[in-house]
């Protein structure tokens, strides 16, 4: 039976889910097709939730919060950190999931070879930060989390000015949430005193083109391992099939 699987969020125009799916369902015979769905505005999701067949919706930016109040149930992980990424269509019901959690816990894992972190930086405060404080926290227990913002709210927060005061030998796990560097603005940059970097950091950078961002060279260029966000992709994509289908 035909099934349609699709995308939301603002602007869509350079999506990797599209690409992705569409070359699953290719190489492996699946009956399915994956669109790109542009809102305006979260009201229009209202309508789109009667597309014929509609069996699943990944979420992106800006709406990983707000469609919530659309949504029957929420999976515990998403309720946990009041973001959804994935919406599964069940017998009249959507329930939404989480799946960037389990794509930035496993290429984590895989990055850092499973070492034992005493302390993390995170660099911005968007949408993506809540998965990422949810694992760094409760799936690795790390206590000592510092969120980088311009506007300093709680008392994990701290602005980018005062990163240079940092001992960062107390957080060897540098992550990059901020779209800065992101194609076609390749150049730029997040604030950071990387000249404090060494070897015995690791630099994550959720974004995935360019393949080499502009944080993750100027981490490399006084020693840190750096790793790009393309298999947490990969894995969120995967994670939130297996939702679609189980």
């Amino acid at each position: 039976m035909f099934r349609q699987f699709g995308l939301i969020g603002k602007k869509l125009g350079h999506s990797f889910s599209k690409k992705y799916f569409s070359k699953k369902f290719e190489e492996q015979w699946i009956d399915a097709a994956y669109e790109l769905y542009e809102l305006a505005e979260i009201a229009e999701f209202e309508k789109l939730k009667e597309t014929p067949h509609l069996r699943g919706l990944n979420v992106t930016i800006p709406y990983k919060a707000e469609v919530i109040p659309f949504l029957d149930e929420l999976a515990p992980e998403a309720a946990a950190i009041q973001a959804v990424n994935t919406i599964k269509f069940e017998e009249g019901k959507l329930i939404g999931f989480n799946s960037d959690i389990y794509g930035f816990w496993d290429s984590l894992l895989d990055f850092t070879n499973g070492a034992e972190l005493s302390g993390a930086i995170i660099l911005g405060n968007g949408g993506a930060t809540r998965a990422v404080l949810y694992v760094l926290e409760e799936k690795l227990g790390i206590k000592e989390v510092k969120i980088a913002t311009r506007n300093p709210r709680s008392a994990n927060h701290v602005s980018y000015s005062d990163l240079a005061r940092l001992e960062l030998e107390n957080y060897p796990l540098i992550i990059n949430t901020t779209p800065l560097g992101m194609y076609p603005e390749i150049e730029a940059c997040p604030t950071f005193p990387y000249h404090k970097l060494s070897d015995k950091n690791w630099a994550y950078d959720l974004i995935y083109n360019p393949e080499e961002t502009s944080f993750m060279k100027a981490a490399a260029q006084y020693g840190a391992q750096t790793k790009n966000g393309m298999d947490m992709l990969i894995g969120q994509a995967e994670k939130s099939w297996e939702f679609w289908n189980s």
